[in-house]
């Protein structure tokens, strides 16, 4: 299945090049792809920073942010997509920017996954014994001579 994944792909992205590039000619077909990994490298910069604050205020409730996660993920996934060269996976990458298309996507996969959390109880922790000694420990400035 990989191996048809990684055969199919390249050759859709040959066709999209072939047929943007007999339509708009060699250089503007070169050029946008230069400009969606532009565009695509500054709107995951934005995406991203809004997606980091909702998950810090998500973690300050004290909510798992699964939603959130799997936004960074999708971010992250299309930008190496519009990193990529090549009109197909730009295509996917500007679907997965596209917050509608996150949640369907995000919605498909949680009615196919079966998520397990565990708590763990956490115990006293290391406790060290104190012995009283007599002996009391001053900083320089807490003590001053009579």
């Amino acid at each position: 299945m990989l191996f048809l994944f990684f055969l199919v792909v390249p050759l859709i992205e040959i066709a999209f090049f072939v047929v943007i590039g007999n339509a708009i000619g060699l250089w503007p077909t070169l050029a946008g792809v230069v400009l969606t990994a532009l565009i695509g490298s500054l709107v995951i910069r934005m995406q991203g920073l809004s997606l980091l604050n909702e998950m810090r205020s998500t973690v300050g409730r004290g909510q798992l942010p699964a939603r959130a996660l799997a936004d960074a993920m999708m971010i992250g996934f299309a930008g190496l997509l519009l990193l990529l060269p090549g009109y197909f996976s730009d295509l996917v990458g500007i679907l997965l920017l596209i917050p509608p298309v996150r949640s369907a996507i995000y919605a498909f996969l949680k009615s196919r996954v079966t998520v397990v959390t565990t708590t763990t109880g956490a115990g006293p922790g290391f406790t060290q014994r104190r012995v009283d000694d007599g002996t009391i420990d001053l900083d320089s400035d807490e003590w001053r001579p009579r």
